[in-house]
């Protein structure tokens, strides 16, 4: 009788469980992620991103056996076969808590069918092994490359030891001024804001500099620097329709343009590894 009621209240208890997701499934968005051995194959802690390197063999011989197999050519096709046997099987040894994910068989089957010359097994494996990637891709692609691709700026520090989000909500606040003067007919306090808000860019560019080694187009750029003249002028001379021309123009080249790229992926990766607190989950 004991045990009846052991069983009854399991079964209660998964049930509400079963509700609760069920009720909440529109609020909620499951994601899986990537073991912590996977940081090890990429920048930082490696100088080369090994793991998007042998990702970009196993594409290309995925492809070579495939065409080698369609146009029955064994001279080829052997060296490719083991090739992709060779990098993946390499995912296993990388991060060892996958090993179970592989489809080995496929890969064996591939085998046998080269060796054998059997060019209609071989393509019906290589199908097999593409669904398991992209079953694997599907559930990781996209956050690992959030987790370890994107841009974490938490640690950056701009002139003055000032975080990184504080100078950035300080551009912010000096744009506003700007378009708040302008629209109050406060061309000192406009042109003041404008001045600071040049300075901040610059420090902003300083920083930039350290990943964009390579590129010619500094930040602020010549385009940005030209579009600042023309604010310039307009806050002192200009009617308010070329003022918020302008303004709105510097905004599209200094701010929502790096906000596309950077900022997005910035933010998702923040939420996305943010540890959740007991509280935080007891009210989802």
């Amino acid at each position: 009788m004991r045990w009846t009621y052991f069983i009854v209240l399991q079964i209660a208890v998964i049930s509400l469980v079963v509700v609760l997701v069920y009720k909440h499934q529109s609020k909620v968005a499951l994601v899986k992620l990537p073991p912590p051995a996977l940081a090890q194959w990429y920048k930082p802690e490696n100088k080369r991103q090994v793991w998007l390197h042998n990702m970009f063999k196993l594409r290309r011989e995925l492809q070579a056996v495939q065409f080698y197999a369609q146009q029955q050519n064994s001279t080829y096709l052997k060296p490719w076969s083991e090739e992709l046997a060779a990098h993946y099987l390499k995912i296993g040894e990388m991060v060892p808590s996958w090993q179970h994910k592989l489809d080995k068989a496929a890969i064996a089957a591939i085998t046998t069918g080269v060796n054998n010359q059997n060019y209609d097994a071989v393509l019906s494996a290589i199908n097999s092994l593409q669904r398991s990637c992209d079953a694997c891709h599907d559930d990781y692609r996209a956050v690992t490359a959030l987790t370890y691709r994107s841009a974490d700026f938490s640690n950056i520090t701009i002139e003055a030891a000032q975080p990184f989000n504080r100078h950035m909500a300080s551009l912010s606040k000096q744009v506003n001024q700007i378009k708040i003067a302008s629209q109050d007919n406060m061309p000192e306090l406009a042109i003041s804001s404008l001045q600071e808000l040049k300075l901040g860019m610059n420090a902003l560019g300083q920083t930039c500099r350290h990943c964009h080694k390579n590129e010619r187009k500094n930040y602020p750029n010549e385009a940005m620097q030209q579009t600042l003249i023309n604010l310039e002028q307009s806050l002192n001379s200009g009617t308010i329709k070329e003022q918020a021309r302008a303004l709105g123009t510097l905004a599209v080249q200094a701010c929502a343009r790096c906000h596309g790229t950077h900022r997005v992926s910035a933010d998702s990766k923040k939420l996305l590894l943010k540890q959740p607190t007991l509280l935080e989950l007891l009210r989802h």
